[in-house]
């Protein structure tokens, strides 16, 4: 027997919603910044887990003095990775720390 259009709707209704709750998980914490390749300079020139240890680190920051000093030590690092591949760090638009002193996330 062949399910009705309304069952195959459902089931489509469904799967879509499970997929966009799944990937949610996957997302950063509410109020955290969400790092990706258009915001972090050097995105593309770090392994998946530089990655989230970049972001852990920033993360881990409770004042803004503390976020600068890590993105600081970051840029230096990329931009010599950068420079080494002959490859023109892009500039994000937002700074993450003054984005998340903004969100009363840093001191």
């Amino acid at each position: 027997m062949k399910p009705s259009l309304f069952s195959r709707k459902l089931l489509l209704v469904t799967a879509v919603l499970a997929a966009t709750l799944g990937t949610a998980s996957l997302e950063a914490e509410p109020g955290r910044y969400r790092f990706n390749q258009d915001n972090t300079p050097g995105w593309t020139l770090m392994t998946a887990a530089e990655r989230s240890e970049f972001q852990n680190k920033i993360w881990a920051a409770k004042t803004y003095d503390e976020c600068k000093a890590i993105q600081t030590e970051h840029h230096a690092v990329i931009a010599a990775r950068a420079q080494d591949k002959g490859v023109t760090l892009n500039v994000p638009r937002q700074n993450a720390c003054d984005r998340m002193q903004t969100r009363g996330v840093l001191k």
